[in-house]
């Protein structure tokens, strides 16, 4: 018999946060920001930053997503760029394409769409001209 090892998502507090979309918020544009968010609301257009981004269980992401981490509960409709890591908790769902070195998926989770993991940039180009 194998030893499997489970994998763990580690919860966050939102006291290490330094901005929350709080759940009566419904926001639309384009977001960017340079220290951790977590959105507990509604949010439409697009994201582009430079931290993580934690998507609480309610909340729901309309929005074309890039950041350092996605630590998604709720759910998300489009496409996710992680240049650190992708976290989906049970009840995360998520409807796009998704680009990240690394990915974590509890069971229960929702994903339908394309996953491309690349841990290398340099590495990319390579790796598509051999298909």
């Amino acid at each position: 018999m194998r030893d499997m090892r489970e994998v763990r998502i580690e919860q966050v507090e939102e006291t290490d946060i330094d901005t929350i979309l709080a759940e009566d918020i419904n926001f639309s544009g384009v977001l960017t920001f340079q220290k951790p968010l977590m959105i507990k609301g509604t949010f439409q257009g697009e994201i582009k930053a430079s931290s993580d981004l934690f998507i609480g269980e309610k909340a729901v992401v309309k929005a074309k997503i890039e950041a350092g981490t996605v630590s998604s509960k709720g759910r998300i409709e489009g496409d996710v760029l992680a240049h650190s890591r992708v976290e989906f908790f049970s009840t995360a769902s998520m409807i796009g394409d998704l680009a990240t070195p690394d990915l974590v998926m509890e069971s229960g989770c929702q994903y339908n769409g394309r996953c491309t993991m690349r841990r290398d940039k340099a590495a990319a180009p390579k790796a598509e001209a051999q298909k």
